[in-house]
């Protein structure tokens, strides 16, 4: 009986000295925290310029708006219109501060929180300060591969504005930025200069756009701040019919023209002269009259 109970008592003599000698705590992996800047991280550090304590209010213009926009909602669901409010106060500052956040808040009866949620979730709302010109350089697939491609794009703009992606100019005037598809595919490359898509791009047009906006900037003495030529909009003074309909060829690549306060400005769209996203080689299909039961061939043969 104690031949059989032997290789037992061995085998669980040797178990508990195993487990006795493993370590009984766990080692963790401990890395020096990394800051990051307020733009790209979901918590906000107070700066000199995006604190609490700087005072925000709306316009009365506004203040207008926001009556109208309120009528689009039930009373008990008006905090479904925080998004609409936050992007009428960054048209209004140049950016979503945290001031601009806590007045949206107020005005909606919302706890702050719900409405930091918002803002910190969608990369629409920049929450420190940009230049008058958000350049954003789309740089996914598409992009890469369509057309002269977004790297040649990307230099372009780093090299004439000295400034690489997530910095801003020192006359405040341009904010360079790499983004994800913005949804241009077919007229790929392409940026997104505040509301305006320019596309069709090349290296040479996306400078001659940059000059374009640099001489518009000096010619109507704007320098750094909210977004756009003339105002708060971010598309200068020119209404959407003047946009298209002065059109004008600058050089072979700049493609349509608008005037903004005397100023000639490149029209939104495509830079490569063509209107939307038709072929640039022309009708590939659709070039006859299509069959149908409703026609008849002409050929005899019925």
């Amino acid at each position: 009986m104690a031949s059989k109970a032997v290789p037992f008592i061995f085998r669980a003599s040797c178990r508990s000295l195993r487990l006795a000698q493993r370590p009984q705590c766990r080692h963790f992996v401990v890395s020096a925290p990394r800051a990051s800047d307020t733009g790209s991280s979901a918590v906000h550090r107070n700066t000199p310029e995006n604190n609490p304590s700087i005072p925000f209010h709306f316009t009365n213009q506004n203040q207008r708006l926001i009556e109208e926009i309120l009528k689009r909602y039930p009373p008990q669901y008006k905090k479904a219109a925080v998004m609409p409010l936050l992007d009428l106060g960054q048209r209004q500052l140049g950016y979503t501060s945290i001031s601009v956040m806590n007045e949206v808040a107020k005005i909606l009866e919302m706890p702050p929180m719900r409405v930091y949620e918002v803002a910190t979730f969608y990369t629409m709302y920049n929450r420190s300060p940009v230049g008058r010109f958000h350049v954003q350089c789309c740089t996914t697939t598409p992009c890469q591969l369509g057309g002269a491609g977004s790297d040649s794009v990307m230099e372009a703009i780093t090299k004439h504005l000295g400034i690489h992606p997530g910095e801003t100019t020192e006359d405040g005037l341009f904010t360079f930025a790499e983004v994800e598809c913005l949804g241009a595919c077919v007229n790929a490359p392409m940026v997104q200069i505040n509301d305006d898509y320019y596309e069709d791009l090349t290296a040479d047009s996306m400078v001659t756009l940059l000059k374009a906006l640099q001489a518009g900037a000096e010619a109507t003495g704007t320098g750094g701040g909210s977004a756009g030529l003339s105002g708060e909009q971010g598309k200068g003074e020119a209404s959407a019919s003047d946009r298209n309909a002065q059109t004008a060829k600058v050089g072979e690549q700049a493609g349509r023209m608008y005037k903004s306060g005397n100023v000639a400005l490149p029209s939104p769209g495509p830079m490569s002269g063509r209107k939307t996203c038709e072929n640039l080689k022309g009708l590939t299909n659709l070039t006859s009259e299509p069959w149908g039961k409703e026609v008849f061939r002409t050929d005899g043969e019925i």
